[in-house]
């Protein structure tokens, strides 16, 4: 009713939401290029008064660009693939094969998801410390520091998603029964049914799946920083960053934190522009199923 009576509404609504969504990623942006006398100081000014990269090469030398880039895109690459890759295998099991436990297994699965994540970071950290022949650690794990002087350690605890097994579990149900039977019956095993019929009929949900893995695990900053700890040639963009805002004078390194950020944020921005046609339709069929 309201709807019909105001249509002007839904279109206010949808322009304050994108101002205030584009509003301060532009900020940042012309922040990056102001110097260091600009930024911080009343009054406040948008616009830079000369646009200059400088900060962009302060913000590459400063935080070692290349080493903390490596690092983030190893780590998110790796946690991205084997989350989808995990939750793809798991999801086609609980939704298409019948076993003993199932249902019990899914509703661990969900169980997982009411805890926050962090909670369960010292633990992880400890069994990395404690990792047997890595590290100096001796086959019972001690006399080293484990797997947390290794980059693997930036994606040890996030492999698994039980958020992707059950998107992907949710959208496998609604395939039919009938299609991978026809399969089987023309001698296809289970790796090919999955492979075949099943992973090309939920590529929308995997491209959503991903999109939102990689968005979480490139901006992840309390593990990386845990690890980083351990041993900082395995820092990340996220934790470099703010490593330089911290120990440095804010007020002159403002801009270049800027400039970092936007550098940081070029890979996000960049994926979700090649891959929002699959990521819209994905949104929209897993809200149907």
């Amino acid at each position: 009713m309201i709807r019909r009576r105001f249509p002007w509404l839904s279109y206010l609504l949808v322009v304050t939401g994108a101002v205030l969504t584009v509003v301060p990623f532009a900020d940042m942006l012309m922040t990056s290029f102001k110097g260091p006398d600009e930024a911080g100081t009343l009054p406040y000014r948008f616009l830079p008064r000369a646009f200059d990269l400088s900060n962009y090469r302060a913000a590459i030398h400063q935080l070692d660009l290349p080493v903390l880039f490596r690092n983030s895109v190893v780590a998110t690459a790796t946690i991205t693939g084997s989350v989808l890759l995990t939750s793809s295998l798991a999801g086609y099991a609980l939704a298409k094969l019948r076993f003993p436990g199932r249902d019990f297994v899914f509703r661990l699965v969900l169980s997982t998801m009411m805890f926050p994540p962090f909670l369960f970071f010292i633990p992880h950290f400890l069994i990395l410390v404690h990792w047997p022949l890595a590290g100096g650690n001796d086959l019972l794990g001690r006399g080293g520091a484990g797997l947390t002087v290794s980059i693997v350690a930036l994606a040890m605890p996030f492999l698994v998603s039980s958020f992707g097994i059950f998107l992907t579990r949710q959208f496998m149900v609604s395939i039919p029964d009938e299609v991978l039977e026809a399969a089987r019956m023309d001698g296809a095993g289970e790796f090919t049914v999955w492979w075949r019929i099943v992973v090309p009929q939920t590529k929308p949900v995997l491209v959503t799946l991903g999109l939102l893995t990689f968005v979480d695990a490139w901006n992840e900053y309390i593990w990386a920083l845990l690890v980083s700890t351990a041993n900082p040639d395995v820092m990340t963009l996220p934790v470099g960053i703010q490593f330089l805002q911290d120990y440095v004078d804010p007020t002159r390194t403002l801009p270049i934190v800027m400039a970092g950020l936007v550098l940081s944020v070029l890979p996000v921005l960049v994926l979700f522009l090649l891959l929002q046609k699959y990521y819209i339709r994905g949104v929209m069929l897993s809200g149907l199923k």
